[in-house]
């Protein structure tokens, strides 16, 4: 079986991701039922339920608290949130430079244990 490490990028990304949900979830239950789970290569099991095999990563909380706080926020893994503390507020090069730079290092763990994790992991998924 085929698994994708989805990544979703920026405020963009986050809330497309939010709002998308995965395949056959149930938000009121915070679980993606096992028929819909078997068939989607974005998902791993976890206690009773199935949780996305996504990262979501942003330059400041905002998005990432509006994510937690929405229909599907409960589902994804607490660990796979990455942000920073202050935005780049419009300006490509602090981005880049500076507020982005420095969660560089933690984007990449977290997406190295993700992949870990994984039993066969073929690709990643970018929304950004």
């Amino acid at each position: 079986m085929r698994e994708i490490v989805h990544i979703q990028a920026g405020q963009c990304g986050n809330q497309i991701g939010a709002k998308v949900g995965p395949e056959g979830a149930d938000p009121a239950l915070s679980v993606i039922p096992l028929p819909a789970a078997r068939l989607s290569p974005a998902v791993f099991p976890t206690g009773n339920k199935y949780v996305p095999r996504a990262i979501l990563v942003d330059l400041e909380p905002g998005t990432m608290d509006s994510v937690r706080s929405g229909p599907f926020g409960q589902i994804f893994r607490p660990d796979n949130f990455v942000f920073g503390q202050s935005g780049a507020g419009n300006n490509w090069a602090k981005g880049h430079y500076t507020e982005g730079a420095e969660l560089v290092d933690s984007v990449l763990d977290v997406v190295r244990k993700e992949s870990e994790s994984s039993r066969s992991g073929r690709s990643t998924q970018t929304a950004s």
